[in-house]
């Protein structure tokens, strides 16, 4: 069973604490699906997952390349951005198949997009912008 839950981050140093500690928790073949409007900090929480993974190479978001790969934590770390793409299918064209059943972790930012290709057990998290400046919205479905 998913638990749903609504967690306020009120600063980005909150934020790095919850990415830390999904990074640490995280396991082999897991896959977080990120979802939210450009500018809430789906990087920015990828980056503190990678963190949580012992990651020490510099994660940036993979626009372009649509997947970027991380090798020097504890998992491999395979960051997907999937904006780009016109149609989910391209999603498997890149071999996602073989990642999301691999032995990383997968972090699908944009997941709403390919919603369809995301395996039912992912971590879903929906980023909304809060009241406040600095302040975000976490719905989380894990």
């Amino acid at each position: 069973m998913m638990l749903r839950r609504e967690l306020k981050m009120k600063d980005e140093e909150e934020v790095r604490a919850f990415g830390i500690d999904l990074g640490k928790r995280a396991s082999e073949g897991q896959v977080i699906a990120l979802e939210g409007d450009l500018g809430t900090g789906k990087t920015t929480l990828t980056k503190y997952i990678a963190e949580g993974l012992g990651v020490t190479e510099t994660v940036s978001s993979p626009t372009f390349t649509i997947v970027k790969e991380y090798h020097s934590g504890r998992l491999p770390l395979y960051h997907f951005d999937v904006y780009r793409l016109c149609d989910p299918e391209e999603l498997f064209d890149i071999g996602a198949e073989e990642y999301f059943e691999g032995n990383g972790l997968c972090v699908v930012e944009w997941a709403d997009m390919v919603a369809d290709q995301i395996p039912e057990d992912a971590l879903h998290i929906r980023i909304r912008y809060g009241d406040k400046e600095g302040e975000r919205i976490y719905r989380c479905t894990f």
